[in-house]
């Protein structure tokens, strides 16, 4: 058995960030699907404004342009369809599994990322538009997105709620989700159509951390070497999280949602591909492995599990307490993890946003080249 698909039988579930035309149309995708047990995608503007420069695009965008559509209407609808695919060569996987996998991710625009009803509206849109049962919707977790979060999944939408990067912040989002499934019980509603994962976004905090080490590394007396800190504080904080997640989804409150067939909103690792080369390049990976999570992984973490990664199962609940006394160590030596997490959440949202309004500025020329460009004879 293939490394990938030993995965799942530690009840770890991989998803692939990234999400192309090419993949699709190659037959790429649905070979994975069949023969290396992916579960899902996510797309985002960033390998979308790549699809574009790379010419997947230039036939539809032509004939779009030529028929009058704008720039946003033309970014959509090419979005869209890709992802619609996407669903579609998921959608038995998402039945096997009953809907715990097999899902497809597309964010709102990052402009929204502070606007509650913004959010809301273009989710609901969103959902209406690819009319697929297994699509997800990207909602940041930032204070206006729990609001957002939380009306969304009483409404029956999956959400992936995404920019995470604090247990704070990630508890928020379960106290969202269970209060979106107490309020449908209230009213009698079904509970098995509420779908989430909660993407907890990991190599962003080691990068800033180590940052912030260096520029601390003065050894005083009771106070941690920052070296021995470096790389420590992201996988910490997800196993953290986890154990935050297993206390959640089980005792008296979670007991009387679930037996009215609520699902659990699995913790999903994002941001896995190691940024650092001096650090292992599954770092994000192989101590993460556990059961009702996900990992998504791009493209080249993927190809290095595959060749050499290590499957053992349940090292997300291994070497907690050693976890909880690296938050400790990294408060010792003077770092706020709350202000890190507020630095990444705004940083996240500005490189989402440079990257969508990067797709749009790129597709944007394609159309005005496509309208001022003779038609074929």
């Amino acid at each position: 058995m293939s490394r990938l698909l030993e995965l799942y039988t530690c009840g770890q579930s991989y998803w692939l960030d990234n999400l192309s035309r090419g993949m699709i149309r190659s037959g790429d995708l649905k070979r994975r699907i069949g023969e290396e047990g992916l579960r899902g995608v996510t797309a985002n503007p960033s390998t979308f404004a790549l699809a574009l420069k790379s010419g997947d695009y230039n036939a539809d965008i032509q004939n779009l342009a030529r028929q009058g559509h704008s720039t946003e209407q033309i970014y959509e609808r090419l979005l869209v369809g890709d992802v619609q695919e996407a669903c579609d060569l998921f959608m038995d996987m998402n039945h096997a599994s009953d809907r715990v996998d097999g899902y497809v991710s597309l964010e709102v625009s990052p402009h929204l990322a502070h606007d509650a009803t913004g959010t809301m509206r273009e989710a609901r849109r969103f959902h209406e538009l690819v009319d697929r049962s297994n699509l997800l919707v990207k909602v940041p977790g930032t204070m206006a997105g729990f609001l957002a979060i939380e009306q969304l999944l009483y409404e029956g939408i999956p959400i992936n709620v995404t920019l995470l990067f604090s247990l704070p912040a990630y508890e928020a989002v379960i106290e969202a989700y269970l209060s979106a499934l107490e309020r449908r019980s209230a009213e009698r509603r079904s509970l098995k159509e509420v779908t989430s994962v909660a993407s907890f976004f990991l190599s962003r905090i080691d990068r800033l951390v180590d940052q912030l080490l260096r520029q601390l590394d003065r050894p005083s007396e009771g106070r941690p070497m920052s070296a021995a800190l470096r790389g420590k504080a992201a996988v910490a904080s997800a196993k953290l999280a986890y154990r935050s997640f297993r206390r959640a989804f089980s005792g008296e409150r979670w007991d009387r949602l679930a037996v009215k067939g609520a699902r659990l909103q699995r913790p999903l690792w994002a941001s896995t591909g190691t940024k650092d080369p001096s650090y292992h390049d599954l770092m994000y990976v192989e101590p993460l492995i556990g059961p009702d999570t996900v990992n998504t992984m791009p493209e080249q973490t993927i190809r290095a599990f595959a060749d050499h990664g290590q499957v053992k199962p349940d090292q997300i609940a291994q070497g907690v307490e050693e976890a909880a006394r690296t938050i400790q160590h990294l408060s010792e030596a003077g770092i706020d993890l709350r202000c890190v997490a507020w630095q990444l959440e705004h940083e996240g949202i500005r490189q989402f946003t440079e990257a969508f309004d990067g797709a749009h500025r790129e597709l944007e020329e394609k159309r005005r080249q496509a309208v001022h460009q003779p038609a074929a004879a």
